[in-house]
C-alpha cells in the first residue's frame, strides 16, 4: 500500500499527538493521585444510625486539632441540619445516604460528593473565610428534593 508523503507526515502528526495526551493524562492521573474511586468504605444502608461514626452525626474535634463532621443524607435533608466549624480549620467531612443517592455539594467550595446508600464519603476541606455556606443536594431525589439543603455556618475562632 502507498501513502502519500502528505498523508504519513498526518498519520505521524496524529499518533505523535496521541502519544502526548496520552502521557499528559497519566502522568496527571497516577503521578499526582487522582485514580478511580475504589476502595470506599461500605455500611449496611438500613443500619447506618446504628453505626459508628453515624450513631452520633455532628461535628467531632480530633486529637490532632482538626475536625470531623459526620453526616448522613436522607429524604430530604440532612442530618445534622445546622452545623458549626471553626474558620481556618481542616474539616474532614464524611458522609452516608441511609434511603437513595443524593449528593453534598457546597456551594462557592470544592466540595462536591456523591451520597450512595451504603458507601461512606470523605472530603477534606478547609475555610478561610466566615460566613454561611450552603450546602444543597445535586441529585434528584424524589419529590421533595428541592427542600434538600443546610448550612455551615463558618466562625472565627
Amino acid at each position: 500500500m502507498h501513502l502519500h508523503k502528505y498523508e504519513k507526515i498526518w498519520l505521524i502528526f496524529g499518533i505523535m499527538a496521541l502519544i502526548i495526551f496520552l502521557s499528559v493524562v497519566g502522568v496527571s492521573a497516577f503521578h499526582q493521585g487522582h485514580t478511580p474511586s475504589g476502595g470506599h468504605m461500605k455500611i449496611d444502608p438500613e443500619k447506618v444510625s446504628e453505626t459508628a461514626p453515624f450513631d452520633q452525626p455532628g461535628v467531632h474535634k480530633k486529637e490532632d486539632g482538626t475536625y470531623e463532621v459526620v453526616m448522613v443524607g436522607k429524604a430530604f435533608g440532612y442530618d445534622p441540619g445546622k452545623i458549626q466549624v471553626p474558620a481556618g480549620k481542616e474539616i474532614m467531612f464524611t458522609v452516608t445516604s441511609s434511603d437513595v443517592v443524593h449528593s453534598f455539594s457546597i456551594v462557592g467550595t470544592n466540595v462536591n460528593m456523591m451520597v450512595v446508600p451504603g458507601e461512606i464519603n470523605h472530603k477534606k476541606h478547609t475555610f478561610q473565610e466566615p460566613g454561611t455556606y450552603l450546602v444543597i443536594c445535586n441529585e434528584y431525589c424524589g419529590s421533595g428534593h428541592h427542600f434538600m439543603s443546610t448550612e455551615i455556618e463558618v466562625v472565627e475562632q
